[in-house]
């Protein structure tokens, strides 16, 4: 069953100004996993963070290290959530996460679904 689905877009452009503007941004935003990747990919995970947030029913208090978007061996994208939103996640009954990203035209976009 779908306990909730999070969509967000991200302007490629302007998500690198911000991270230009503020080099700390990237510590409060991204994983040591994840932060040397390519702007793209670093603003559709952004995307994702936030569709995330979204899915839970954009919670308070929520932190976007939280929720880290890693591929499995064949390049899927897959969540890890820890922390409040794994709290909240468990507390929903979220059994398994489903994440689609993409990036064209200088757009991320990320679609996430929680199921229980």
């Amino acid at each position: 069953m779908i306990l909730g689905i999070g969509v967000d877009v991200v302007d490629i452009d302007r998500f690198e100004a911000a991270l230009e503007r503020t080099p700390q941004l990237k510590e409060r935003l991204f994983t040591e996993a994840e932060i040397e990747l390519p702007v793209r990919s670093l603003a559709a995970r952004f995307a994702a963070k936030e569709a995330v947030a979204k899915a839970l029913g954009a919670p308070r208090g929520l932190a976007h290290l939280e929720a880290e978007v890693h591929r499995d061996e064949r390049g899927k994208p897959e969540l890890r959530i820890t922390g409040k939103a794994a709290e909240v996640a468990y507390d929903l009954g979220v059994k398994r996460w489903h994440v689609s990203l993409s990036h064209d035209a200088g757009v991320a976009v990320a679609y996430v679904i929680a199921e229980g």
